[in-house]
């Protein structure tokens, strides 16, 4: 009798290697040969509430299974456009940059050496969090680019210079990025909330030339108003922090602040910025598992990348046939 396996695999999304999407595995770094590269960053050394956000990149990838699009791609028939199709948007798993616990230079140094791999290759950097101090290695990564334009989803500004002597840790990545010459500007999209930051931390923002917005100003602009604050032919990376969303649908992270935006209003400013401009890099950061009820923050980062690199593999594919 034939085995069932001569029949070829189904690979459902519950079966096989828990990478991103099901996506290939490529742990040589030396030899990433792909458009994207997914890369997890374990880290939450630099919060400063409550941790978690370590496991981050083990539960955004077991969510991914499920958007694994086995069938060959995934068609929305509100786009009638096919995202992500197998055979021409080339994703590979890359695995975890070293994280040393308790040594924050020595895994920043080790994430940054990991980005900078990937992008030696040519591929696209996507890094799933660990905390927003994750940010700080990616962006000097790209320090041997072209410039870039940061695009920050988050409730908070994160714009510290240096607390209780941390100045690498989550609230400090968009200062630190402010201060790289690669760096052209950093649009701030769903600032909110008694806890972002001081009144001095949103002058200090404006003064380095930042723009914030706050949920309910995004709304009253609309996704298209959001996306004419933000300059056109530029390069951006993204940076998606996950208490960006309400904490409705995105209760798993460290520090949730009500509010926030429902998917929709996040996915329409992304799905413009894939025609504005081209995206260089994204993280998504600050899910946090344990505190994540039936997995669907997870779930929510997942569809979140994957439709995102939809988007904008759709439009270089218009633009470059």
């Amino acid at each position: 009798m034939a085995n069932s396996y001569d029949q070829g695999r189904l690979d459902l999304p519950f079966v096989g290697h828990c990478t991103f999407g099901k996506r290939p595995i490529c742990t040589d770094w030396n030899a990433i040969d792909a458009d994207v590269a997914v890369l997890g960053i374990p880290f939450d050394m630099g919060t400063q509430y409550r941790s978690g956000a370590r496991f981050g990149p083990r539960a955004i990838r077991e969510a991914s299974t499920l958007f694994s699009f086995g069938h060959g791609g995934a068609y929305d028939h509100e786009d009638d456009a096919v995202y992500l199709p197998l055979d021409k948007v080339r994703i590979v798993d890359v695995g975890d940059a070293d994280v040393v616990h308790t040594d924050t230079v020595r895994s920043h140094a080790n994430a940054e050496a990991a980005v900078r791999a990937i992008l030696a290759r040519g591929a696209m950097p996507v890094v799933l969090g660990g905390d927003h101090a994750v940010n700080i290695p990616c962006i000097r990564a790209f320090s041997e680019q072209e410039p870039i334009y940061i695009v920050q989803i988050d409730a908070h500004l994160d714009f510290v210079d240096i607390r209780h002597g941390v100045t690498e840790g989550h609230g400090n990545p968009m200062r630190r990025a402010a201060e790289q010459q690669h760096v052209i500007g950093i649009s701030q999209i769903g600032i909110r909330n008694v806890s972002s930051t001081s009144r001095e931390g949103y002058e200090d923002a404006r003064s380095h030339g930042s723009k914030i917005l706050s949920v309910r100003q995004a709304r009253k602009l609309g996704a298209q108003g959001v996306l004419d604050t933000i300059p056109s032919g530029v390069r951006y990376y993204v940076t998606i922090d996950i208490d960006g969303f309400d904490p409705s649908i995105a209760p798993g992270t460290g520090t949730p602040s009500h509010g926030g935006f429902h998917y929709y209003e996040v996915m329409e400013v992304l799905q413009g910025l894939a025609k504005k401009g081209k995206v260089a890099g994204i993280d998504l950061v600050e899910v946090a598992p344990a505190y994540d009820p039936a997995g669907v923050t997870g779930f929510l980062a997942a569809q979140v990348l994957l439709n995102f690199l939809g988007y904008i593999f759709e439009e270089r594919s218009r633009n470059h046939p």
